[in-house]
C-alpha cells in the first residue's frame, strides 16, 4: 500500500506503456510538447470532464471523477463513470434494489489499438472505483473519437495483473529519477515529443559511440 505522498498520476500509465522515454520526459522532467494529435485528445478529455451530472431512471452519469488508488499508488479522473442501478428478480419480476454499478467511459480520439494501452488505463480506473467505493467494477468502455463507437472491455485477471505492473514499473522510473535514452520505432513519427526527444539524431549518436568503443577494445 502507498501512502498519499506517493500516488502518481494515473495518465502517466499510458505515457509509460507508450514510450518509457516519453514518460520519463512528461512526469519526472516536467516538459510537455503538443502536437494535432495531443490537441484533439485534449478537446475530447475537457468536453468530456466537464459535463453535467445526468439521471435517467436507472442510470446516473458523473463526469470528470476523481479517482484514487493506495494499492497501485495511483491518482486521477474518470472521464465518465456511468452508474447501473443493480436489479433482482423477486417473484418472478425484477425489481431494483439500492445499489448502483459502477461503469467507467474513457474517451480516445483515434481508434482502437491492438495492445492493452488503452485498456491498462481504463482497468486503473476500475480499481480505483473498487478500492474507493469497495464494490467489484467487472467491466468498463472506451469512446473513441474517430469511429464514434464505443468498445466494452472485460476488467478480467489478466488485464488486473498487467495494470498491477504497470503501476509498480510507473513507481521505479519515478523512484530512479532517470530518463530511459532513445530508441526510434515508427511510432516516434507522430510522438509530440519528436524535435524535443531526438531519437534518430541521440539513438545514432550512441551507435556511433559503440562502435568507436568496440575499436578501442579490438586487438
Amino acid at each position: 500500500m502507498y501512502t498519499e505522498d506517493d500516488l502518481l498520476p494515473l495518465s502517466a500509465l499510458q505515457h509509460l506503456l507508450f514510450c518509457e522515454r516519453q514518460c520519463a520526459l512528461i512526469h519526472v522532467e516536467q516538459q510537455w510538447d503538443e502536437n494535432r494529435y495531443t490537441a484533439e485528445g485534449r478537446i475530447m478529455h475537457e468536453r468530456a470532464d466537464t459535463g453535467r451530472p445526468e439521471s435517467r431512471k436507472d442510470l446516473r452519469l458523473e463526469f470528470g471523477v476523481a479517482l484514487r488508488s493506495f494499492r497501485l499508488g495511483l491518482v486521477g479522473k474518470a472521464d465518465v463513470v456511468e452508474f447501473h442501478r443493480v436489479l433482482r428478480t423477486v417473484g418472478g419480476k425484477k425489481a431494483p434494489v439500492s445499489k448502483w454499478q459502477p461503469f467507467p467511459v474513457e474517451y480516445k480520439r483515434g481508434r482502437p489499438k491492438k495492445n492493452d494501452i488503452d485498456r491498462v488505463q481504463l482497468c486503473a480506473q476500475a480499481i480505483c472505483l473498487e478500492e474507493m467505493l469497495a464494490v467489484e467494477v467487472p467491466s468498463g468502455a472506451l469512446f473513441y473519437g474517430k469511429t464514434r463507437r464505443r468498445l466494452d472491455v472485460a476488467i478480467d485477471e489478466a488485464l488486473r495483473q498487467e495494470t498491477a505492473s504497470a503501476a509498480r514499473k510507473l513507481h521505479e522510473l519515478f523512484d530512479n529519477r532517470c530518463t530511459p535514452p532513445p530508441v526510434y520505432g515508427s511510432k516516434c513519427d507522430r510522438c509530440s515529443f519528436l524535435e524535443t526527444c531526438l531519437p534518430k539524431t541521440l539513438h545514432g549518436r550512441k551507435s556511433v559511440v559503440r562502435y568507436l568503443q568496440s575499436l578501442i577494445d579490438s586487438p
